[in-house]
């Protein structure tokens, strides 16, 4: 008996150590095979770069699964047991930097304005010259856009400044030029100065200072309330709002409109035919009460806007850190967009036929608008998904452009049936002109 358990000692022992030199063996192999038998390569839809930042496997994996900690370990191990020399192996995250020339440095100044929301905002601007009733020069609707351009070049270039370490965490802006660094920090604060400050100057030079005041106002709440508030409180969706709702004031402006008034430039209301006998006085338009209609229009245009866009890259935000009504309470986001789609009702179709900017017939024109717009809102306030999030944004994309649309159509004093042959001209004393 003795001998049988000394030789099944010696059996479990011999195989033990058989088992460990062939797993030992076969390990080796392995990790040889999978540091030099191929280079690391990462997906193009997938790129590893913040992870420089920030270790989130979720961007940096590989097809195959393998990480590149695993990866690093592998390198190590088999560096140790075969001794081949990896100098000629090119690391995983290096990638060359793109030689700045002109074309893709305009390209890089393009994405730190936001190239997409500062056309926006410049037709805003432009929006407000348009329904201005005073008139405007080709000088003064030139100097309006570049310099509202600028503004707003510098305002998102400033803040994309500070969101470096934040937009790295987010796949909607890991691809910015900071974050890739394709682009120096101190090269982007020179572009941003550059702009933040020749942007104010052509508005105060060619236009006059009130505007280039609204336009600095903007850069500062942009650049320095709203992304600082992104961090701490839910009200930068506010504040962002009221960033929104200056351009087309400063277009008013431009024009040589008043924001406030004054014993020169008293509030008029312009009353509906039915309920009043006093004939239409058209020197009383340019009251302060149009350039408080244009803010309130894209000020409540934010919120159904920005909330129903928010809501489906919350996660994003939420990795970031970001303190946003969609990550912290998404029942209480869609409200707010309620609200504010509801409060865009009587903002157009009382509000500006009311200031005079507009004729009574945009009052009833704009509601077909306004009740698609706000049964998207009400679909996604009553159940809260994406699906209803999405719908509600496509709408208040083509709600803005439509509006101002018919706002010009609309726009008091302006006869569209003269300008296309449908009505005579009508003369000072009341005699039809006849037609040539």
């Amino acid at each position: 008996m003795r001998k049988i358990h000394a030789f099944r000692s010696c059996s479990r022992s011999f195989i033990g150590h058989t088992s460990s030199a062939s797993r030992s063996l076969t390990s080796h192999r392995f990790l040889a095979s999978a540091a030099f038998s191929r280079p690391y390569t990462v997906s193009s839809t997938r790129r590893d770069f913040t992870s420089f930042f920030c270790h989130n496997q979720q961007w940096s994996a590989r097809s195959d699964g393998t990480k590149p900690s695993d990866i690093t370990r592998v390198r190590g191990i088999a560096h140790a047991v075969t001794e081949l020399d990896t100098a000629h192996v090119t690391p995983a995250g290096f990638k060359e930097v793109d030689v700045l020339t002109p074309r893709r440095l305009l390209k890089i100044y393009a994405q730190l304005s936001k190239s997409r929301l500062t056309i926006l905002v410049v037709l805003t601007a432009m929006s407000g010259v348009a329904l201005s009733p005073l008139p405007a020069t080709v000088p003064i609707l030139l100097s309006t856009a570049v310099g509202t351009a600028l503004c707003s070049a510098s305002a998102n270039t400033l803040n994309q400044l500070q969101e470096i370490p934040y937009d790295a965490q987010m796949a909607r802006t890991r691809q910015r030029p900071l974050v890739r660094r394709a682009i120096s920090p101190l090269h982007a604060a020179g572009f941003a100065t550059v702009t933040g400050v020749a942007g104010p100057a052509v508005l105060w030079f060619m236009a006059n200072p009130i505007t280039a005041c609204l336009g600095a106002t903007n850069i500062v709440l942009y650049a320095a309330a709203y992304t600082w508030l992104k961090r701490k409180s839910v009200s930068n969706t506010w504040v962002g709002a009221v960033v929104g709702g200056i351009p087309p004031v400063m277009g008013w402006t431009a024009c040589g409109g008043k924001i406030l008034p004054s014993a020169d430039y008293p509030i008029h209301l312009f009353l509906p035919s039915f309920l009043t006998e006093a004939p239409l006085d058209m020197s009383m338009i340019d009251n302060p009460l149009g350039a408080f209609a244009l803010f309130m229009l894209l000020y409540s245009w934010q919120f159904p806007h920005f909330n129903s866009l928010s809501h489906f890259i919350r996660g994003s935000y939420a990795q970031a850190g970001y303190k946003m009504l969609c990550v912290l309470n998404p029942q209480k986001n869609a409200l707010v967009a309620l609200r504010h789609s509801l409060l865009l009702v009587p903002i157009c179709s009382i509000l500006f036929p009311l200031s005079g900017l507009t004729t009574w017939a945009f009052a009833i024109t704009s509601l077909v608008p306004n009740a698609i717009c706000i049964r998207g809102s009400w679909a996604w306030w009553r159940r809260c998904g994406e699906k209803e999030a999405r719908i509600s944004f496509q709408n208040y994309l083509w709600y803005l452009p439509v509006m101002l649309a018919l706002m010009m159509v609309h726009k008091q004093g302006l006869e569209w049936r003269h300008w296309v042959g449908m009505q005579d001209e009508v003369s000072s004393d009341g005699a039809d002109i006849p037609k040539p």
